[in-house]
Order: C-alpha cells, then structure tokens, then sequence
C-alpha cells in the first residue's frame, strides 16, 4: 500500500498507542464476510477477526468495520491473520435504511471523497430514483458524480442530458459506454492518488463493466444485457474495496432495487433546493403545496418552470423522513436500555473486571 495513504491516519495511530502501549499497524477494509475482514496493509492483505474487547463495546451496526475503514489490528503476518482493535474516525459514510420492519442503518461505504451514481441511457433512466440517491450522497459527506452509462444504446442523449440538469443543479456528470470502453478515462480526473471513489446504482446499470476498464482487467463478473427488458443482470454479489493502479481506490456494491432513506434532514433541502426556494415565496408559511391558493410551488408547474412529479417525489420523501424519524426515536429508547442492560449484567458477574 502506498506510503502517502498510510499516513493519512498516523497522528490518530500515535494516540491508539499511547492509550495502550503496544505494538500495531493500520490497515484499510477490502471486504466483510459476517464480521470476518479481509484487510490491506503495507505487508499484504490479512484475515481478520474483531478482538473481545472490540465485540464488547460495539452496541449497534455502525460501530462495526465496514468496506472502506481505516482499521487498528495487530498483524500476525506468518499466518496471514490479524486481530482488529479500533476503528479510526470516518471522514463520510454512505449510507440507506436497511430491510426490515425495525428500522436500522446499513452502510453502504465509509472513507469515500466521491460517490458515482451510474445511470443507464438505455430503458434504465430514471430521474426519480436519482433524487433519492443524491439526498443520501449529501449527507454522506462525500461529493456526487454522475455517470450516464451506455451511451451506445441511447438515441435521445440531449433530451435526457436536459432532463438531468433540471434536477441536479450543476452536479458534474459523464457521458461514457464502459462495454465500448469509451469515456471513462474522464473518471481519472477526479479518482487520483489518495483518492476513493464507490459506484453506486441499480443492478445491471454497468458499474462491474466500468470497474473492469478503470483496472484494465477482468476483475469484477459481469451480466450480459436482458433482451425482455432491456436491462443487465445483476452481476456483483458483495462490497469490495480494489486498488487502482494511480494509487486511488474504487469499491464495487451490490446493485440496489431499493434504496430507503437513513439520513436525510440537510440531503433533502440540498438536492430539492429550488422547491425549498419557491415554497419561500407561498403565500402561507406552512403551505402544503397541494390546494393552497397562492401556491407559488404550484404556480410553477402550471408555467412548466417545475415538473410535476418532482414535487410528489419530493413530498413523498418527506413523509419517508418523517416515518423513519418517529420509529428510529422508538428503536433509540429500546437499544440504550439494552446496552444498559448488558453493562449491568456484565458488572454483575464481574464487578472488578477492567474496562
């Protein structure tokens, strides 16, 4: 692993050893298999497994290593093996609501500086599911990159090109068909040393393709196009961080058929920013935008200067965030009983054992 890379997080390591005089090396998470984690050091990859003192303290999901971390492990280099200690602090965290009725986070990726959302230009192209993403790529921390995949199957590039702009406001995109191999090496200008990029989007949209040209190698599997809907198969099966030969990194997810909501309090102003700017100028403060006279949002989509299913999509995803809101408070106050629960528990059966 590069040098520059490992230094990224030598004050944070200098401080680990302080606190428990001993001898460890930094690590970054490749992949997760049920919390065994295969990591890349300066002396190759390891197999790791968490410590007893790392379960013990990690009470939810997140506190976890997850594709993408900087990781403190003491290394067992003759066997291949490591055991990790500590998580270093995330610089972003991209993230969605997990299946299930309870709700919960997942994490897609941590430690990324851009998040590609790959659209396909052929029947794939779908605007309302960009919004979505782009709320959770704003709260993640890292910066949107939008890439319009399969350009050789589309003949309406510049409808769609416009279509685009009218919902992302000046968000940097690329025009490229990975299978032609043409048009990614402008990834390249923002995937540079030091640098980590994850692509995100549905399945079969070509992010295994793209990745595949960005390494110059078969790499990651791929699916051949659906002839009944137009669409690709589903190709990547877990997450995965890969090392690119100009000393960036790119991880490869699953593609998603759902994508919920987890964070999206400042996501949802920024990537509907000029329904939040029109709503300003309604004639009631608390307008609902639906009947309400004076609707300067309506207004708007009656001269066509707004699309009418933005504003429902828009609303939609406000009431998602405000459900999500109401049972994560629930599922708040139930897992801190829990995890002091466990804490009194454990004093029970050992009230002089060492934190």
């Amino acid at each position: 692993m590069n040098s520059i890379l490992i230094s990224i997080h030598e004050e944070a390591l200098t401080a680990y050893e302080r606190n428990y005089k001993n001898e460890f090396t930094i690590g970054r998470v490749i992949t997760e298999y049920k919390h065994i984690y295969r990591v890349l050091t300066e002396n190759g990859e390891l197999l790791c497994e968490l410590s007893g003192r790392f379960r013990f303290n990690s009470y939810s999901h997140e506190d976890y290593p997850a594709v993408g971390d900087w990781v403190v492990l003491t290394p067992r280099n003759a066997e291949g093996k490591g055991t990790l200690h500590a998580v270093l602090p995330r610089k972003s965290k991209f993230s969605r609501l997990k299946a299930g009725s309870e709700p919960g986070q997942q994490i897609i990726a941590v430690n990324v500086d851009y998040i590609f959302i790959v659209l396909s230009l052929n029947l794939d192209f779908n605007l309302r599911r960009l919004e979505r993403y782009l709320i959770s790529v704003w709260e993640s921390g890292a910066s949107p990159i939008i890439i319009l995949n399969k350009a050789d199957l589309c003949d309406s590039l510049d409808q769609k090109l416009g279509q685009l702009e009218a919902v992302t406001f000046g968000v940097p995109s690329i025009v490229m068909s990975a299978l032609q191999k043409e048009g990614h090496q402008k990834i390249f200008d923002y995937l540079v040393e030091g640098k980590t990029g994850v692509f995100t989007g549905s399945s079969g949209v070509g992010k295994s393709t793209l990745i595949n040209a960005l390494l110059g190698q078969e790499i990651q599997k791929t699916g051949s196009i659906r002839f009944d809907d137009d669409k690709g198969k589903h190709a990547t099966t877990h997450r995965e961080l890969f090392a690119l030969p100009n000393g960036a990194f790119i991880i490869d997810i699953p593609g998603m058929r759902e994508f919920g909501l987890w964070d999206a309090e400042e996501g949802l102003t920024e990537s509907f920013k000029d329904i939040e700017e029109m709503a300003g100028s309604c004639y009631y403060n608390d307008c609902q935008h639906k009947e309400e006279p004076g609707c300067a949002v309506l207004s708007a989509i009656d001269t066509g200067v707004l699309e009418e299913g933005r504003l429902k999509n828009f609303q939609k995803l406000q009431r998602e965030k405000e459900y999500l809101e109401r049972k994560t408070n629930k599922s708040r106050q139930i897992a801190e009983k829990n995890k002091y629960k466990k804490l009194n528990k454990e004093l029970k059966n050992n009230p002089y054992k060492k934190r």
